[in-house]
């Protein structure tokens, strides 16, 4: 008697439960990647950030707000954070091993870049228009803007500390032009930080 064969082909083989388990773990690190909070946040980089800003207020506070000599101590200032926190950032990611550039880091970047831009080109048409009075409130509210929506990503106290920024923004503009260099000093300074200390002391540096 002829043997009758299946015409359907024996399926694979499952894959090996270690293949499988492997990538359910990389899906479940990447997706927890993608909906985490950032929290290579530099608490004591902030700190020095805070301190370099009082430091140039005083500085700056030698000059009228129209003289170019106070807008450049103030780009100096600028420049020195970013370096400072850039490096805190890098530092705090490693030791943390948190990816900067995927995730919340890379969405973190992209809430905090558009309202800094919109400031740097603010500051150039001002300047041109010999505004530089305004300057004070516009800096401390699109920063506080750039804090908030970055903070969306972050740890909790972030936002926070942005919504302060963005109410002595408002006082700079409302009150007389005089206060805001001190009002800078609060800001860039002060909030700096007392909340740098808070996060750092919360959030492991």
């Amino acid at each position: 008697m002829t043997q009758v064969r299946p015409l359907r082909p024996r399926p694979a083989p499952p894959p090996a439960l270690q293949d499988r388990a492997i990538d359910n773990l990389r899906f479940i690190r990447e997706t927890m990647e993608r909906a985490g909070a950032f929290t290579a946040v530099p608490g004591w980089g902030q700190v020095a950030i805070g301190g370099t800003a009082i430091v140039a207020a005083t500085i700056a506070s030698r000059f009228a707000l129209e003289d170019p000599r106070w807008l450049a101590v103030w780009l100096v200032e600028a420049a020195l954070s970013l370096v400072i926190a850039g490096w805190a950032i890098a530092h705090k990611a490693h030791a943390a091993d948190v990816p900067l550039l995927s995730g919340p880091g890379r969405k973190v970047l992209l809430s905090f870049a558009p309202p800094m831009a919109v400031g740097a080109l603010l500051t150039i048409v001002l300047a041109r228009a010999d505004l530089m009075v305004l300057l004070p409130g516009v800096w401390l509210l699109l920063y506080g803007t750039a804090v908030v929506a970055a903070g969306t990503y972050s740890v909790r106290i972030v936002p926070v500390m942005g919504l302060c920024f963005m109410l002595l923004g408002a006082v700079a503009l409302l009150v007389t032009f005089g206060w805001g260099n001190w009002l800078m000093a609060a800001g860039f300074g002060g909030l700096h930080i007392v909340f740098g200390i808070f996060i750092a002391r919360r959030h492991g540096g």
